[in-house]
Protein backbone atom coordinates (compact mmCIF):
# COMPACT_ATOMS: atom_id res chain seq x y z
CA UNK A 1 0.00 0.00 0.00
CA UNK A 2 1.27 3.44 -0.96
CA UNK A 3 -0.45 6.72 -0.09
CA UNK A 4 -0.31 10.08 -2.06
CA UNK A 5 -0.07 13.89 -0.71
CA UNK A 6 -2.19 15.91 -3.06
CA UNK A 7 -1.03 20.04 -2.19
CA UNK A 8 -4.04 22.01 -3.03
CA UNK A 9 -4.16 25.83 -4.05
CA UNK A 10 -6.48 28.68 -2.48
CA UNK A 11 -6.78 32.25 -3.67
CA UNK A 12 -8.25 34.16 -1.36
CA UNK A 13 -9.27 31.56 0.89
CA UNK A 14 -11.09 30.01 -2.11
CA UNK A 15 -9.54 26.75 -3.11
CA UNK A 16 -9.12 27.41 -7.01
CA UNK A 17 -10.51 24.55 -9.57
CA UNK A 18 -7.09 22.59 -9.77
CA UNK A 19 -7.34 21.35 -6.46
CA UNK A 20 -9.79 18.99 -7.02
CA UNK A 21 -8.18 17.98 -10.28
CA UNK A 22 -5.11 17.77 -8.32
CA UNK A 23 -6.97 15.35 -5.85
CA UNK A 24 -8.48 13.40 -8.32
CA UNK A 25 -5.46 12.84 -10.03
CA UNK A 26 -4.02 11.57 -6.63
CA UNK A 27 -7.47 9.53 -5.79
CA UNK A 28 -6.37 7.88 -9.33
CA UNK A 29 -3.42 6.89 -8.56
CA UNK A 30 -3.63 5.62 -5.02
CA UNK A 31 -6.36 3.56 -6.06
CA UNK A 32 -3.67 1.74 -8.42
CA UNK A 33 -0.75 1.43 -5.61
CA UNK A 34 -3.96 0.51 -3.43
CA UNK A 35 -3.52 3.66 -0.76
CA UNK A 36 -5.22 6.05 0.41
CA UNK A 37 -5.43 10.22 -0.61
CA UNK A 38 -4.24 13.16 2.04
CA UNK A 39 -5.21 16.68 0.47
CA UNK A 40 -3.15 19.24 2.22
CA UNK A 41 -4.90 22.99 2.39
CA UNK A 42 -2.64 25.78 3.61
CA UNK A 43 -3.78 29.36 3.93
CA UNK A 44 -4.69 31.77 6.60
CA UNK A 45 -7.34 30.98 9.57
CA UNK A 46 -10.50 29.94 8.36
CA UNK A 47 -9.39 28.48 4.64
CA UNK A 48 -10.15 24.93 6.06
CA UNK A 49 -14.15 25.91 6.19
CA UNK A 50 -14.54 24.20 2.61
CA UNK A 51 -11.59 21.51 3.09
CA UNK A 52 -14.25 18.98 3.42
CA UNK A 53 -15.45 19.47 -0.11
CA UNK A 54 -12.21 17.96 -0.99
CA UNK A 55 -13.50 14.76 0.71
CA UNK A 56 -16.06 14.80 -2.91
CA UNK A 57 -13.35 14.27 -5.67
CA UNK A 58 -11.62 11.54 -3.56
CA UNK A 59 -9.28 13.33 -0.41
CA UNK A 60 -9.55 10.67 2.54
CA UNK A 61 -8.16 12.51 4.90
CA UNK A 62 -7.97 16.60 4.51
CA UNK A 63 -5.00 18.39 6.51
CA UNK A 64 -5.06 21.99 6.77
CA UNK A 65 -2.76 24.32 7.56
CA UNK A 66 -3.43 27.55 8.78
CA UNK A 67 -1.48 30.56 9.64
CA UNK A 68 -2.14 34.35 9.48
CA UNK A 69 1.52 34.35 7.22
CA UNK A 70 -0.24 31.93 4.92
CA UNK A 71 -2.66 34.44 3.27
CA UNK A 72 -0.38 35.62 0.02
CA UNK A 73 1.67 32.34 -1.29
CA UNK A 74 4.36 32.12 1.22
CA UNK A 75 6.91 29.68 -1.01
CA UNK A 76 9.17 29.05 1.95
CA UNK A 77 6.49 28.23 4.09
CA UNK A 78 4.33 26.21 2.11
CA UNK A 79 7.56 24.01 0.62
CA UNK A 80 8.76 23.25 4.48
CA UNK A 81 5.26 22.67 4.92
CA UNK A 82 4.29 20.09 2.37
CA UNK A 83 7.98 18.35 2.84
CA UNK A 84 7.62 17.92 6.30
CA UNK A 85 4.07 16.30 5.97
CA UNK A 86 5.55 14.22 3.48
CA UNK A 87 8.02 12.98 5.13
CA UNK A 88 6.34 11.90 8.24
CA UNK A 89 3.64 10.64 6.05
CA UNK A 90 5.91 8.76 4.62
CA UNK A 91 3.76 9.35 1.06
CA UNK A 92 4.85 7.55 -2.43
CA UNK A 93 4.12 10.55 -4.10
CA UNK A 94 3.23 14.53 -3.58
CA UNK A 95 1.17 16.02 -6.30
CA UNK A 96 0.69 19.87 -6.92
CA UNK A 97 -0.68 21.60 -9.74
CA UNK A 98 1.49 22.49 -12.82
CA UNK A 99 -0.04 26.48 -12.18
CA UNK A 100 2.08 29.42 -11.93
CA UNK A 101 2.12 28.89 -7.89
CA UNK A 102 2.95 24.86 -8.47
CA UNK A 103 5.69 25.54 -11.10
CA UNK A 104 7.65 27.60 -7.97
CA UNK A 105 5.98 25.26 -5.29
CA UNK A 106 6.86 22.00 -7.36
CA UNK A 107 10.35 22.28 -7.17
CA UNK A 108 11.19 23.41 -3.95
CA UNK A 109 9.06 20.67 -2.21
CA UNK A 110 11.01 18.33 -4.18
CA UNK A 111 14.34 19.44 -2.85
CA UNK A 112 13.68 19.57 0.46
CA UNK A 113 12.77 16.09 -0.27
CA UNK A 114 15.66 15.33 -2.44
CA UNK A 115 12.85 13.51 -4.55
CA UNK A 116 12.39 13.30 -8.02
CA UNK A 117 10.41 16.05 -10.24
CA UNK A 118 8.27 15.43 -13.51
CA UNK A 119 6.29 18.42 -13.99
CA UNK A 120 3.18 19.15 -16.76
CA UNK A 121 2.29 15.72 -16.73
CA UNK A 122 -0.81 14.47 -18.36
CA UNK A 123 -1.27 11.22 -16.63
CA UNK A 124 -0.17 9.17 -13.68
CA UNK A 125 -0.09 5.24 -13.08
CA UNK A 126 2.14 2.54 -11.56
CA UNK A 127 3.47 -0.30 -13.27
CA UNK A 128 5.86 -3.00 -12.10
CA UNK A 129 5.95 -1.58 -8.74
CA UNK A 130 7.08 2.45 -9.81
CA UNK A 131 4.93 5.57 -10.12
CA UNK A 132 5.06 6.43 -13.74
CA UNK A 133 4.03 9.79 -15.35
CA UNK A 134 3.22 11.05 -18.76
CA UNK A 135 4.70 14.59 -20.09
CA UNK A 136 4.75 16.33 -23.42
CA UNK A 137 8.20 17.05 -24.12
CA UNK A 138 9.89 19.04 -26.93
CA UNK A 139 7.32 22.16 -26.89
CA UNK A 140 4.45 19.12 -27.29
CA UNK A 141 6.78 17.20 -30.63
CA UNK A 142 6.89 14.31 -28.25
CA UNK A 143 5.68 12.42 -25.29
CA UNK A 144 7.90 11.51 -22.73
CA UNK A 145 7.00 8.40 -20.05
CA UNK A 146 8.84 8.33 -16.80
CA UNK A 147 9.24 5.81 -14.34
CA UNK A 148 10.05 6.55 -10.86
CA UNK A 149 13.03 4.93 -8.97
CA UNK A 150 12.74 6.55 -5.90
CA UNK A 151 11.11 5.91 -1.97
CA UNK A 152 8.84 9.46 -3.09
CA UNK A 153 8.48 11.31 -6.46
CA UNK A 154 6.77 14.79 -7.05
CA UNK A 155 4.62 15.59 -10.26
CA UNK A 156 2.69 18.54 -11.32
CA UNK A 157 -0.61 18.15 -12.88
CA UNK A 158 -1.28 19.92 -16.07
CA UNK A 159 -4.42 21.33 -15.52
CA UNK A 160 -7.60 20.87 -17.05
CA UNK A 161 -6.04 17.17 -18.07
CA UNK A 162 -7.86 15.49 -15.05
CA UNK A 163 -11.38 16.05 -14.61
CA UNK A 164 -12.88 15.63 -11.43
CA UNK A 165 -15.73 12.71 -10.76
CA UNK A 166 -17.37 11.94 -7.64
CA UNK A 167 -16.07 9.88 -4.24
CA UNK A 168 -19.36 9.77 -2.96
CA UNK A 169 -18.12 10.49 0.27
CA UNK A 170 -16.35 13.41 3.11
CA UNK A 171 -13.50 14.07 3.97
CA UNK A 172 -11.95 13.96 7.63
CA UNK A 173 -10.48 16.89 8.36
CA UNK A 174 -7.43 17.43 10.68
CA UNK A 175 -5.48 20.10 12.00
CA UNK A 176 -1.36 20.00 11.33
CA UNK A 177 0.98 22.74 12.12
CA UNK A 178 2.33 25.00 9.54
CA UNK A 179 5.59 25.93 9.11
CA UNK A 180 6.34 29.33 9.37
CA UNK A 181 9.54 29.90 7.02
CA UNK A 182 9.72 33.66 5.43
CA UNK A 183 12.63 34.58 3.15
CA UNK A 184 10.88 35.54 0.56
CA UNK A 185 7.78 36.86 1.38
CA UNK A 186 5.05 38.37 -1.39
CA UNK A 187 3.66 41.59 -1.02
CA UNK A 188 0.99 41.54 -3.57
CA UNK A 189 -0.67 39.27 -5.83
CA UNK A 190 -2.23 40.64 -9.38
CA UNK A 191 -4.86 38.75 -10.12
CA UNK A 192 -7.18 39.29 -13.92
CA UNK A 193 -10.07 41.37 -13.84
CA UNK A 194 -12.95 40.25 -11.61
CA UNK A 195 -15.24 38.20 -13.29
CA UNK A 196 -12.39 37.21 -16.52
CA UNK A 197 -11.80 33.29 -16.58
CA UNK A 198 -8.20 32.05 -16.33
CA UNK A 199 -7.07 30.84 -19.51
CA UNK A 200 -5.07 28.06 -18.01
CA UNK A 201 -8.80 27.06 -15.95
CA UNK A 202 -11.12 27.64 -18.12
CA UNK A 203 -12.84 24.84 -20.75
CA UNK A 204 -13.05 27.02 -23.35
CA UNK A 205 -10.62 29.03 -24.94
CA UNK A 206 -10.96 31.35 -27.79
CA UNK A 207 -7.00 32.99 -28.99
CA UNK A 208 -6.29 35.74 -31.18
CA UNK A 209 -3.21 36.25 -33.09
CA UNK A 210 -1.39 38.37 -35.33
CA UNK A 211 -4.82 37.85 -38.09
CA UNK A 212 -6.68 39.99 -35.83
CA UNK A 213 -4.84 42.88 -37.36
CA UNK A 214 -5.17 44.89 -34.46
CA UNK A 215 -5.80 45.50 -30.87
CA UNK A 216 -9.33 47.06 -31.14
CA UNK A 217 -10.69 43.75 -33.33
CA UNK A 218 -10.11 41.79 -30.07
CA UNK A 219 -13.94 42.78 -29.49
CA UNK A 220 -14.62 39.83 -32.24
CA UNK A 221 -12.71 37.26 -29.87
CA UNK A 222 -14.14 38.59 -26.92
CA UNK A 223 -17.96 38.47 -27.97
CA UNK A 224 -17.25 34.74 -29.35
CA UNK A 225 -15.75 33.90 -25.93
CA UNK A 226 -19.21 35.38 -24.17
CA UNK A 227 -21.13 33.47 -26.84
CA UNK A 228 -20.03 30.37 -25.61
CA UNK A 229 -20.54 31.47 -21.76
CA UNK A 230 -17.91 29.87 -19.98
CA UNK A 231 -14.96 30.75 -22.38
CA UNK A 232 -11.65 32.22 -21.38
CA UNK A 233 -9.68 35.34 -24.16
CA UNK A 234 -6.46 33.99 -24.91
CA UNK A 235 -3.49 35.16 -27.07
CA UNK A 236 -0.67 34.31 -29.39
CA UNK A 237 3.14 35.80 -27.85
CA UNK A 238 3.24 37.86 -31.12
CA UNK A 239 0.01 39.73 -30.20
CA UNK A 240 1.16 39.99 -26.42
CA UNK A 241 4.44 41.15 -27.79
CA UNK A 242 2.61 44.17 -29.76
CA UNK A 243 1.00 45.40 -26.70
CA UNK A 244 -2.70 44.18 -27.54
CA UNK A 245 -3.10 41.94 -24.76
CA UNK A 246 -2.00 41.39 -21.39
CA UNK A 247 0.62 38.61 -20.33
CA UNK A 248 -1.54 36.67 -18.22
CA UNK A 249 -3.71 35.99 -21.55
CA UNK A 250 -0.77 34.30 -22.93
CA UNK A 251 -0.90 30.93 -24.32
CA UNK A 252 2.19 29.39 -25.30
CA UNK A 253 5.46 27.80 -24.64
CA UNK A 254 6.70 32.07 -22.68
CA UNK A 255 3.25 31.61 -21.65
CA UNK A 256 0.58 29.36 -20.00
CA UNK A 257 -0.17 25.97 -21.09
CA UNK A 258 -3.75 24.92 -21.09
CA UNK A 259 -5.71 21.63 -21.99
CA UNK A 260 -9.79 22.80 -22.23
CA UNK A 261 -12.53 20.70 -23.52
CA UNK A 262 -12.19 23.46 -26.92
CA UNK A 263 -9.60 25.65 -27.96
CA UNK A 264 -10.64 28.38 -31.00
CA UNK A 265 -7.30 29.87 -32.73
CA UNK A 266 -8.85 32.57 -34.22
CA UNK A 267 -5.95 34.03 -37.00
CA UNK A 268 -2.92 32.48 -35.18
CA UNK A 269 -0.63 30.66 -37.66
CA UNK A 270 0.66 28.07 -35.55
CA UNK A 271 4.44 28.91 -34.26
CA UNK A 272 5.72 25.32 -32.54
CA UNK A 273 6.23 27.98 -29.53
CA UNK A 274 2.18 28.34 -29.35
CA UNK A 275 1.15 24.76 -30.14
CA UNK A 276 3.19 24.13 -27.14
CA UNK A 277 0.57 25.52 -25.04
CA UNK A 278 -2.69 24.09 -26.31
CA UNK A 279 -1.71 20.99 -27.85
CA UNK A 280 -3.54 18.81 -25.58
CA UNK A 281 -6.78 20.91 -25.78
CA UNK A 282 -9.42 18.09 -26.35
CA UNK A 283 -10.57 19.59 -29.35
CA UNK A 284 -9.14 22.84 -31.50
CA UNK A 285 -10.94 24.79 -33.88
CA UNK A 286 -8.83 26.92 -36.26
CA UNK A 287 -9.58 29.93 -38.12
CA UNK A 288 -7.36 31.31 -40.89
CA UNK A 289 -7.36 32.37 -44.01
CA UNK A 290 -4.36 30.69 -45.23
CA UNK A 291 -4.80 26.91 -46.06
CA UNK A 292 -1.01 26.13 -45.28
CA UNK A 293 -1.01 27.51 -41.92
CA UNK A 294 0.77 24.89 -39.47
CA UNK A 295 -2.16 25.39 -37.06
CA UNK A 296 -4.42 23.42 -38.86
CA UNK A 297 -2.22 20.39 -38.59
CA UNK A 298 -2.61 19.88 -35.28
CA UNK A 299 -7.02 21.06 -35.66
CA UNK A 300 -9.84 18.62 -34.98
CA UNK A 301 -11.62 21.10 -37.25
CA UNK A 302 -10.27 23.56 -40.00
CA UNK A 303 -11.92 26.88 -41.40
CA UNK A 304 -10.40 28.71 -44.33
CA UNK A 305 -11.38 32.39 -45.06
CA UNK A 306 -11.62 35.86 -43.78
CA UNK A 307 -12.09 35.97 -39.83
CA UNK A 308 -13.95 39.16 -40.09
CA UNK A 309 -16.75 37.36 -41.88
CA UNK A 310 -16.42 34.23 -40.24
CA UNK A 311 -16.22 34.69 -36.40
CA UNK A 312 -19.81 36.98 -36.31
CA UNK A 313 -21.26 34.42 -38.00
CA UNK A 314 -19.92 31.90 -35.53
CA UNK A 315 -20.97 34.28 -32.68
CA UNK A 316 -23.90 34.61 -34.27
CA UNK A 317 -24.71 30.47 -34.60
CA UNK A 318 -23.27 29.62 -31.03
CA UNK A 319 -25.59 32.30 -29.23
CA UNK A 320 -28.78 30.92 -31.08
CA UNK A 321 -27.74 27.36 -29.96
CA UNK A 322 -26.98 28.07 -26.64
CA UNK A 323 -30.52 29.89 -26.00
CA UNK A 324 -32.26 27.08 -27.59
Amino acid sequence: MANVLAVTEQRDGVLRKTSHEVVWAARQLADAMGGKVDALVLGAPGVGAAAATLGEVGADRVLVAESAAFGKYAPDGYAATAAAGAKVGGYAAVLVAATATGKDLAPRIAAALDAPLATDITAVGFAGGKLTATRPVYAGRAIQQVAFDAPVAVVSVRPNTFVPGKAGKPGVVEKVQAMEVARVVVREVKAAAQGRLDVAEASVVVSGGRGMKGPEHFALIEGLAKAFGNAAVGASRAVVDAGWRPHAEQVGQTGKTVSPQLYVAVGISGAIQHLAGMKTAKVIVAINKDKDAPIFQVADYGIVGDLFEIVPRLTEEIAKARTG
